[in-house]
């Protein structure tokens, strides 16, 4: 800070020295800076004369406030402030640069140790993943973070999931779960990772091994210490109208709540292949087997909300839309997804 502050004030044992010439442009850059000085401060420096020859000739400060008029209209109280807070401003400029560099640094070393430990976490996962173990992995994932609700801000993203496995709602989650165990155990001698983050990566993990879209998560949830409030997830029993009530509750319109419905083309409900991710969900839901078809294995095709969905005017035009067009899906699966893995999520501070 001394060497910052010395640079500054430079200009002024510039103009103080006995035996260097005035500038008239430093003077008028400066002479506002002279002015607000007291008035006994005195400045020798060799002046022209008519009369004489060269001479050394002595001035005070009052004389340069006068000829400073072309550079200051006021000379207030408020104008010699303005002035100290520009001085101060400037005399400063150095460190703060110095300190944005810095905190830019610290933010890339954090970015970089962010994705050295994601890779990890992946890596391990795609150990334990199949197939056959995706959809289970996925439904941990609506399980865990369903129960958030926006007027109580609870529930969420937050691992809970763990101390609810004996809710008839959570019949069957005890299977993937524990796979996930073994792949965070390989973790734990080099980096911890929340059961929440360990959920939210193998969903995302298992959607792109059944050939959905890449889905980028991040790192740095914390977990819940207790479970979530019971009767938070949407019953599979709900209408339409039901069902679009209960995402509004957690912040998720129409449109959101179609593209994740599109997750139960993994898995027995179905739905075209229970291994491959794509948009036959929607293309299904448009036939309507359930109804058209006479045979029992029709008619156990999907949930009772999944049928509701096609039945609504503002859900049916989604669906039409994603059967069309499965990238149209795969984009807005993956923002939705995205937005319900940091539902209700707790972060750890940097």
């Amino acid at each position: 800070m001394a060497h910052e502050l010395s640079c500054v004030n430079r200009p002024l044992e510039m103009m103080s020295s006995s035996s260097t010439s005035p500038n008239p442009a430093l003077l008028g850059s400066f002479a506002p800076l002279f002015c607000s000085l007291d008035s006994k401060i005195s400045f020798k420096f060799p002046a022209l004369s008519r009369w004489s020859s060269l001479s050394p000739v002595r001035i005070r400060a009052a004389p340069l406030r006068d000829c400073s008029h072309h550079f200051i209209n006021d000379e207030s109280g408020q104008s010699r402030s303005n002035r100290r807070r520009m001085l101060l401003f400037t005399s400063t400029l150095p460190f703060l640069s110095h300190f944005h560099v810095s905190m830019e640094a610290i933010g890339v070393e954090a970015t970089e140790s962010d994705s050295s430990n994601l890779l990890l976490v992946k890596k391990e996962i795609k150990k334990i993943l199949s197939k056959g173990k995706a959809a289970s992995l996925l439904r941990l994932v609506f399980h865990d973070a369903g129960t958030f609700e926006m007027d109580g801000k609870s529930g969420g993203m937050n691992g809970s999931i763990i101390y609810e496995l004996d809710r008839p709602e959570n019949a069957g989650l005890r299977k993937p779960l524990k796979i996930l165990e073994k792949a965070r155990s390989e973790m734990d001698s080099v980096l911890s990772v929340s059961w929440a983050d360990m959920i939210a990566v193998a969903g995302a993990e298992a959607v792109s091994f059944c050939g959905g879209p890449p889905i980028p998560v991040q790192l740095g949830r914390l977990d819940s210490m207790e479970p979530d409030a019971e009767g938070k997830l949407p019953q599979e029993s709900l209408d339409a109208s039901g069902l679009k009530q209960c995402f509004q509750r957690k912040g998720f319109s129409t449109q959101e709540l179609v593209a994740l419905s599109g997750a139960h083309t993994l898995g027995s409900k179905g739905f075209g292949n229970p291994t491959v991710f794509d948009n036959s969900y929607y293309k299904i839901l448009l036939e309507k087997p359930w109804i058209t078809s006479a045979t029992a294995m029709s008619s156990m095709i999907g949930l009772p909300s999944d049928r509701a969905l096609v039945e609504d005017e503002d859900c049916l035009r989604w669906i039409k839309k994603y059967a069309d067009n499965e990238d149209l899906f795969f984009e807005d699966f993956k923002n939705s997804y995205s937005k319900l893995v940091n539902s209700g999520a707790r972060w750890k501070s940097l």
